[in-house]
């Protein structure tokens, strides 16, 4: 099991944050992401919620890969970040995900889809990615092997991660006030809810 410290943040000027995490971060792919999120219909309001996620991705070669994934993840956000536990695997795309999921007994209950790019800058993964019906995001991902060394805390280890994604949001040039604490499906289901 991994465990992700991660942030996001709105982004006003996606070109411009563009062309600078091009020119210092190291470009990694363009890609698209479709995520459905299900659980069963008795516990709708779990924030552990199975995804089931299709991918492309196109490498700087221009090589195109598509996979699938179905994982959970254990979700608390501490001051305005993400600390996940998180589990995954990669399935085929073919093989008929969304029935394996109804013989489960889940439900589908939301989607999401965003696309855009990825970086990688000193251990940290960077996207920039527009996520349909909420605009423009930057997201900042450090992830941790689930074995801690004994000399430092999970806390301990929390901080210093935490440190270093507020510093590279800084040096972005992306105020803290824009580091949005919600996740994605909450503010989806906002919007749905909200009236025309």
């Amino acid at each position: 099991m991994a465990t992700e410290i991660e942030l996001k943040a709105h982004v006003k000027d996606h070109e411009a944050l563009k062309l600078l995490l091009s020119k210092k971060a190291e470009y990694f792919c363009a890609f698209e992401k479709e995520d459905s999120y299900w659980l069963r219909p008795e516990n709708t309001g779990s924030l552990t919620r199975f995804r089931l996620r299709r991918e492309k991705c196109i490498l700087t070669n221009g090589t195109e890969t598509f996979t699938c994934f179905i994982g959970y993840k254990k979700k608390e956000v501490n001051d305005g970040i993400e600390v996940n536990d998180e589990r995954e695997f990669e399935i085929k795309p073919g093989i008929g995900a969304e029935n394996f999921l109804r013989e489960l007994g889940l439900e589908p209950v939301i989607s999401k889809r965003k696309r855009g790019w990825a970086w990688s800058y000193e251990g940290i993964l960077a996207e920039l990615v527009e996520v349909d019906g909420l605009g423009w995001f930057i997201e900042l991902e450090i992830l941790k092997d689930e074995k801690t060394p004994c000399d430092i805390s999970r806390e301990e280890s929390f901080k210093e991660e935490k440190k270093r994604l507020l510093d590279f949001i800084s040096f972005l040039g992306i105020e803290k006030k824009a580091i949005e604490s919600r996740y994605y499906t909450e503010m989806l289901n906002i919007t749905a809810l909200a009236p025309s």
